[in-house]
């Protein structure tokens, strides 16, 4: 929305300068996009006056002229066949930038005379299209701003421009009147009244209009008027309209025309004029059968589909109702007989319309936000008025179809409301006072939307607005109240906290984070249990987007692929979020998953590298665990999901049903499918699972030291092959819980003389005592115990 300062002054009474009037509309969420001031780029050219021009010695079309300037004569080299003496001429001095050339100018020599500077064309300094020759002014003084000869004589060439973005909330300000109103409320002048026209028929109006009833009221037209005014003469606008609508980047065409797009951009109400010689019949507003063409005022065919609205006469469609006239009836220099029409349409209709046939007017783009329909009928007096001062002639009485509806509707102002929401005092008299400064009308506490205001929809819309009014840069910051005195209460919930602890410590083990989507295509949910239609999304972004995640494990091995297609064999990578096992919000679980692939690190000549295995998940899932608080002693068992390798895995459990996690290598299935080479180790956590702490206070225990030597001792054991190491473990570890510190095996031997089917498991136990110091016979019992222990639990023997 563009409109010039002098435009805004015919609404509001304002000194206000441009920037005050920019920062004020910004403010009130009209944001200024640009503001063009021509004065500022014509601000260093001064007049000055030839006092004689002689031909150059050495060109046939140069001018040697002596000029009279505010710095005494100065010699200038010109080529205008007007540079004559005795003119007074616009100077640009040396150093001054010209902007039509965009050259900065200093002294120059022209076939050996030098010239100290430039007497400008209109096109050099951008005031118009005309070169021909150098400007010549009827007066002024030697010495005089350009600038200022111009706002006294010519006012329209350094009128600034301001143009505004216009949310689709605000339609009322797609007119300079609404801007104006706008301003006035916050107090940068006082919004002038507006003079409304009564023109009074001369004749009956030859010309009828129908509404058809499948297209009167929503979703069609409410309301349809018009007149016809005879006898004009459609010749060029006065210039005062045609300077402000070339302000504004349109370009005049012809008066009828020219006071149609005036009341577009000047009351936000888009009129439409039809050459009424050039129409049939009478016009009735119908919709539109598939397959009817028009031609539009843009000289191109328009084909229509079922249920949009035109206007037609009695040979057929002459105008897009609401968007654009037809070429047939548009108004020429040889119109006489013009029938002017102001409707209020369904603005819905309109934009669908608009968008089928597309199509980007000015009225298309207020008609589809929404008018004023309570100004549709002034409408038609004050621009028949405008038209009879412009073109004379004379109108017919009224015309009209349909029915103004009805926007009359009141919210409750709540001033105490308004100044909790807020968040600054605002007196209830402001309150009211800016209400009814923006048209609202105010009947108690209850305040009626204007009828140019379709976005006021409540309560919380007059809060709103007055806030806008008041300006929300008065805010003043404050702290928040403290709930409670004392040290506050932790704002994380222990699974937020949780979350966070897992992502910084599977970072600190050296693995870069990922953030994968949570949509993955069904074949990959398919091989991590999920894939169904509970996890199915209704409307996927893509094919390969087509469900919810069942683990995070199919993201990583995504990732890990991408990254081995360029190279990068050794990853470690973890991601920690939500999964899901069902479509319903409660339906997902947190969890912490990390993915190691390739070896451990890059070849070097101690031989340190090796290829990754499952004891670096187990190692990495137990220190993630441990920082969680998880129990230092853990069940390894098997029978994980069918995506782990089912001879090298674990999962990590407080017992059969209590799962805290699981590590191991990935099935080569798997890895196959998801086209990662391996070897590819991995383990996911599920902090949910851990059990809370009994105590949640955040005092920390005494410290305990022991001042007791701790005594080891070790055992090897023959057992079965088949035995778990950790049942042994365990066992040997519940032989006396409270002298028993550490249990940690450090040898296994297979074949020999064991025999077939058995090995030999070595441990160490280290007794911490706490009392006393351990005499021999008290660590030969707590031995014996422990063998005894082992031999329950597993059926091993001794070794001798």
């Amino acid at each position: 929305m563009k409109f010039t300062l002098s435009w805004l002054k015919e609404h509001l009474d304002t000194q206000a300068s441009v920037a005050e009037i920019a920062e004020a509309l910004t403010d009130l969420g009209l944001e200024v996009e640009a503001v063009v001031d021509p004065a500022a780029r014509l601000s260093a050219f001064t007049l000055a006056r030839v006092q004689q021009a002689e031909q150059h010695p050495d060109a046939d079309r140069l001018r040697v002229c002596q000029v009279e300037t505010d710095e005494g004569v100065r010699q200038i080299v010109c080529g205008a066949p007007n540079a004559r003496a005795g003119i007074t001429v616009v100077l640009a001095k040396p150093g001054d930038y010209v902007p039509g050339i965009d050259v900065t100018l200093s002294v120059g020599n022209i076939r050996g005379v030098d010239s100290h500077g430039m007497m400008a064309s209109e096109r050099e300094l951008e005031l118009s299209d005309e070169h021909d020759g150098i400007i010549e002014l009827p007066s002024g003084e030697v010495g005089q701003r350009f600038v200022d000869w111009l706002a006294e004589n010519d006012p329209a060439k350094v009128d600034p421009v301001i143009e505004i973005a216009i949310t689709p909330n605000r339609q009322d300000a797609l007119g300079v009147h609404g801007i104006a109103r706008d301003l006035a409320a916050r107090g940068l002048g006082t919004l002038k009244p507006l003079r409304q026209a009564h023109v009074e028929g001369q004749f009956p109006c030859p010309v009828s209009i129908t509404i058809d009833a499948d297209t009167r009221g929503e979703g069609g037209c409410h309301v349809f008027a018009g007149r016809l005014i005879r006898g004009v003469r459609n010749g060029p606008s006065p210039k005062w309209l045609q300077d402000r609508l070339t302000a504004i980047g349109l370009r005049p065409i012809l008066a009828l025309v020219d006071v149609t797009n005036f009341f577009t951009f000047d009351r936000n109400r888009p009129l439409h004029v039809f050459d009424a010689d050039k129409v049939s019949g009478n016009l009735r507003v119908h919709r539109a059968a598939d397959g009817q063409t028009l031609v539009g005022l843009d000289e191109k065919t328009y084909t229509f589909s079922d249920g949009q609205v035109v206007i037609s006469d009695d040979t057929g469609i002459e105008s897009i109702a609401g968007i654009m006239g037809g070429l047939a009836t548009g108004c020429t220099e040889e119109t006489v007989n013009v029938f002017l029409e102001a409707a209020v349409w369904d603005h819905i209709q309109i934009a669908h319309t608009g968008r089928a046939l597309k199509i980007n007017s000015d009225a298309r783009y207020r008609n589809e936000r929404g008018i004023d329909p309570a100004y549709n009928m002034q409408a038609m007096e004050d621009a028949a008025q405008m038209i009879l001062d412009l073109c004379g002639g004379e109108a017919s009485s009224v015309v009209m179809a349909g029915q103004v509806p009805d926007t009359t509707r009141a919210y409750t102002l709540d001033p105490k409301r308004v100044v909790s929401l807020v968040g600054m005092e605002i007196a209830e008299s402001e309150q009211r006072q800016t209400l009814t400064a923006l048209g609202f009308r105010m009947e108690g506490n209850l305040a009626y939307a204007p009828s140019w205001r379709p976005d006021i929809r409540g309560d919380a819309d007059l809060v709103e607005e007055v806030a806008r009014i008041a300006s929300l840069t008065r805010l003043q910051g404050r702290p928040l109240p403290r709930a409670t005195s004392g040290v506050p209460k932790p704002i994380l919930s222990p699974l937020q906290k949780r979350e966070q602890i897992a992502r910084r410590t599977v970072a600190a083990l050296g693995y870069n984070e990922c953030v994968t989507y949570t949509f993955i295509e069904q074949a990959h949910a398919a091989l991590f249990g999920g894939g169904g239609d509970a996890t199915m999304l209704a409307n996927p972004i893509s094919a390969d987007m087509s469900h919810m995640r069942p683990a995070l494990l199919p993201g990583l091995l995504k990732a890990a692929a991408d990254n081995q297609a360029r190279g990068f064999m050794d990853l470690a990578l973890f991601e920690v979020g939500h999964a899901f096992h069902g479509g319903e919000p409660e339906e997902q679980h947190l969890s912490a998953c990390g993915l190691l692939v390739g070896r451990t690190g890059p070849k070097d000549v101690h031989g340190a590298s090796r290829p990754v295995d499952l004891y670096d998940a187990k190692a990495d899932a137990e220190m993630v665990l441990a920082a969680l608080g998880a129990p230092a002693r853990m069940q390894i068992l098997r029978g994980a999901e069918a995506w782990w390798h089912p001879g090298r895995h674990g999962k990590l459990c407080l017992g059969p049903k209590k799962v805290l996690g699981v590590f191991g290598e990935l099935h080569p299935r798997v890895l196959a499918a998801m086209d990662v080479k391996g070897p590819a180790v991995a383990f996911t956590l599920w902090p949910a699972e851990i059990p809370l702490p009994r105590k949640t206070g955040a005092t920390r225990p005494a410290l305990t030291r022991n001042n007791l030597q701790a005594v080891e001792r070790d055992f090897a054991f023959v057992v079965d092959a088949e035995v778990e190491a950790l049942t042994l473990v365990n066992a040997a570890a519940g032989a006396d819980k409270a002298l028993i510190e550490d249990v940690r095996v450090f040898d296994e031997f297979i074949g020999g003389a064991l025999g077939e089917g058995k090995k030999s498991l070595a441990i160490t136990v280290r007794l911490q005592p706490v009392d006393t110091t351990l005499k021999e016979k008290d660590i030969e019992a707590v031995a014996d115990r422990i063998v005894d222990k082992v031999s329950k639990a597993t059926g091993g023997v001794l070794r001798g």
